[in-house]
């Protein structure tokens, strides 16, 4: 079977080909799907045996009144991903949070595809800023890495006490405050706009229903 290209990048919007996955900046009629994302973002934590700081629905329904969230959706309308941006110290970092994929759509190249996106809108809004990633789970390592993020420690990203003060509602709190803040259960990931460029994902079928990616 020909290979044929399995997504495209259009003015922000990007288009899944493989069960017409569509990924897109959140708008405001998509916090129907607020609810449902909240739900899977703790049974994965549960799954994977971590913690994670909580997040409200109001939060989440204010990043994508704000257009600070990315949301993937599948052809019969469900959500197929979702993540959100958040800036701190004064702009001088932004982080990329919250990215989860519908156990229905993993496997597929959507992870990657809402990484992409997220990345392209943290660079439109916060040109200027690091971007950061805190998290316990391999999978979002290994796609930050592939990204050009790179693992670093606690003092090399954001010191706003708003941002780990977020960490409270996490199990793990405990731990990150007898390590005065500095160290805990999840890897910090730094990405700097000095040298680098993000590289554009190509989503391409194999012919059996997964999704492989090169760069452009």
């Amino acid at each position: 079977m020909k290979e044929e290209p399995e997504g495209r990048v259009d003015g922000g919007r990007q288009e899944v080909a493989e069960g017409r996955v569509e990924i897109r900046v959140a708008k405001p009629a998509d916090i129907k799907y607020v609810y449902p994302i909240l739900k899977e973002m703790e049974a994965s934590a549960k799954a994977r045996g971590t913690g994670i700081a909580k997040r409200s629905p109001q939060a989440l329904c204010q990043k994508i009144y704000d257009g600070k969230a990315v949301i993937a959706l599948g052809e019969d309308g469900d959500w197929a991903g979702f993540s959100y941006i958040e800036a701190w110290s004064n702009g001088e970092f932004v982080s990329n949070s919250g990215l989860i994929v519908n156990p229905a759509y993993r496997g597929k190249g959507v992870a990657r595809g809402i990484k992409e996106e997220i990345v392209r809108l943290s660079r439109s809004i916060y040109p200027a800023a690091k971007i950061f990633s805190i998290t316990t789970g391999a999978a979002v390592m290994k796609l930050n890495h592939e990204f050009g993020f790179r693992p670093v420690t606690y003092t090399e990203i954001t010191r706003d006490e708003r941002f780990w003060d977020k960490c409270r509602s996490c199990v793990n709190y405990p731990i990150l405050q007898s390590q005065g803040r500095q160290r805990c259960l999840c890897t910090a990931m730094l990405w700097e706009p000095e040298g680098y460029q993000i590289e554009k994902v190509i989503f391409k079928s194999e012919g059996n229903g997964q999704l492989v990616t090169s760069r452009a």
